[in-house]
């Protein structure tokens, strides 16, 4: 792959130097400071080889099972290690910057950067599906107590954000932002915070819970901070929270590189399913600073209490299937609307939930590695590939 022209590198800074102060305000860790040191930092990529980042969670687990196993073909991806990054902010100001040309990202927020910062990201595939909890101080059983608390999230445009305001509005309580929660109106106030602070603000009482990705969840239940109250995957069956980006120009310009980085994710993520244990132990060995007994309870929950309203839709089960379905990218959009966040929200006035998938998703490498690892049937996908979103807020 050659690397991006001096040309394309300052239209990219320059974008992002245009975004950095909204990013910042929509969900950001880092400040203005760092997001503008980043934007404006020349790192264009000389090696010709696809370089991964990522947020030590589960959800990257393919993009990882796959350097860690060796299936990325010689060439395509850096030799060198996937460059590790603390928050979703980091991460995106990082691959729109052009320093990592390959990311898992929150599906949300992949739609901000298209089309509220202008970034020509594309989404190939889905990395995984649920992998995410509701988890609460232990003291905590019931919804209603939330009420007058802080609740964390790790992004603004989330589905973590997407879904605990559905859960919240459904059990009469009302998520606000900027300003104190109160117990007598009902309301809960959400924050966002870095994964990797969460757990020490649930045990210090900052936060009365959080809503994230694995294995922090799993993290706080072994420590006993936290009790995971509720899976995301019991709210909204087997939904998408992160996606595979790539920009626009490499499909353009290396369909060819596309296809085999495709090719590799998707093997690796039949690899994980046949063996979560050792896909355990490959990421707490060489990726993820968690411990190796939270990784592996995440990726091999066992079945869940009476909580767990939908056993058969198998929440607690992150799910490793590359298939984007529309379906999901039309109901995500349209609820992005009806979601509040601290930062600009004026871009979804100008997107339709209806048309998003057809811009924003290319499929077309998904849908040729399937054909080499026995179609459909290999990840339990219907023949047709569609499907009918199922979402219970009970």
């Amino acid at each position: 792959m050659s690397g991006p022209t001096d040309h394309r590198g300052s239209i990219a800074r320059r974008t992002l130097l245009r975004g950095a102060l909204g990013l910042a305000a929509a969900g950001g860790i880092a400040g203005a400071v760092d997001l503008a040191r980043t934007a404006t930092a020349d790192r264009s990529n000389t090696t010709g080889q696809l370089r991964i980042g990522y947020l030590p969670i589960t959800d990257a687990a393919p993009l990882l099972v796959a350097h860690g196993s060796g299936l990325y073909p010689p060439g395509v991806v850096d030799g060198a290690k996937p460059v590790l990054f603390r928050s979703w902010a980091s991460l995106a100001e990082a691959f729109v910057s052009r320093q990592v040309d390959v990311v898992h990202l929150l599906m949300p927020m992949a739609v901000q950067l298209r089309y509220g910062l202008g970034s020509s990201v594309r989404i190939l595939g889905w990395n995984h599906t649920n992998g995410s909890a509701l988890t609460v101080a232990p003291h905590i059983t019931d919804l209603g107590q939330l009420a007058g608390e802080q609740i964390a999230i790790p992004f603004w445009w989330s589905i973590h954000n997407i879904a605990i305001q559905q859960l919240l509005r459904a059990h009469g309580l009302r998520p606000v932002v900027r300003q104190a929660p109160s117990r007598s109106a009902g309301t809960v106030g959400l924050v966002v915070m870095g994964p990797s602070d969460m757990i020490p603000a649930l045990a210090n009482g900052s936060i009365a819970g959080f809503t994230v990705a694995d294995p922090f969840n799993a993290a706080a239940e072994i420590r006993g901070v936290g009790r995971i109250h509720r899976f995301l995957g019991d709210l909204w069956r087997d939904h998408a929270c992160c996606a595979l980006l790539v920009h626009e120009d490499l499909i353009e310009e290396n369909p060819g590189v596309v296809q085999a980085l495709t090719n590799s994710v998707v093997t690796a993520q039949l690899q994980l399913g046949a063996d979560r244990p050792a896909a355990a132990e490959l990421l707490a060995d060489r990726y993820l600073p968690q411990p190796l007994p939270a990784i592996t309870k995440a990726l091999t929950y066992p079945g869940r209490n009476a909580e767990t309203l939908h056993p058969y839709w198998q929440p607690e089960q992150i799910g490793y299937q590359p298939f984007p379905f529309p379906s999901f990218t039309s109901a995500l959009v349209e609820a992005m609307h009806h979601t509040i966040v601290d930062g600009d929200t004026g871009f979804l006035s100008r997107i339709d939930p209806a048309t998003v998938h057809r811009d924003l998703v290319d499929d077309r490498f998904v849908r040729t590695a399937l054909t080499r690892v026995s179609g459909t049937d290999a990840f339990g996908l219907p023949a047709d590939l569609t499907r009918t979103e199922e979402v219970d807020l009970s």
